[in-house]
């Protein structure tokens, strides 16, 4: 019997796992939810069993840091970034989705950390610039989310993830099969 001393752990994984520890976020993986904040550090997010097929962990954490950016830092001690208690959650799903387009097109890659769920046609309908001014009242908090994500406290840990995934993507584009979030055509 052969002795296992290392696992196998998916690299894309690795780099959002440790952006989240940057922030401050635990992550934890539940089939008991989709996404769940607890208000005191951890980050609860569904098994690969209960996702999407085209739904990845990076996606599901940067989606979370989304809502944290656009929610503000008080978000952070409440359940679910305090959407729970919001009359209108859908203004402010609709806003962590502009920024998660928003910070995705720095790379190249809104189709890539696209919406799970059924916000997906809102994100699929986004135009080229996601915060531009418009009547959407998710813009507004989209944008300071944006200023967030730019000079807030995640910022380094959050533009390094990005560029991390960048390169991941540049490295394997030319060999992924059609069907593959990673191939060139689907980004």
């Amino acid at each position: 019997m052969r002795k296992i001393e290392k696992k196998y752990e998916d690299p894309l994984s690795l780099v959002w796992l440790h952006a989240a520890e940057q922030m401050g976020l635990r992550i934890e993986r539940s089939a008991e939810v989709n996404a769940s904040w607890d208000g005191v550090g951890v980050l609860t997010i569904g098994t690969p069993e209960t996702l999407d097929a085209d739904d990845s962990l990076a996606q599901m954490i940067l989606h979370e840091v989304c809502h944290a950016l656009c929610e503000g830092p008080e978000s952070l001690a409440r359940l679910d970034w305090g959407l729970g208690s919001e009359p209108d959650k859908k203004v402010h799903e609709h806003a962590a989705l502009r920024l998660q387009a928003a910070l995705a097109d720095q790379i190249g890659m809104r189709a890539f950390f696209a919406s799970t769920t059924i916000f997906r046609h809102y994100y699929d309908q986004l135009p080229a610039d996601p915060l531009a001014k418009g009547d959407d009242p998710a813009i507004a908090l989209a944008q300071v989310g944006w200023e967030r994500a730019h000079a807030g406290p995640w910022a380094e840990a959050l533009a390094v993830a990005l560029e991390r995934t960048a390169q991941i993507a540049a490295a394997i584009a030319d060999i992924a099969t059609p069907d593959s979030l990673w191939c060139r055509s689907a980004r």
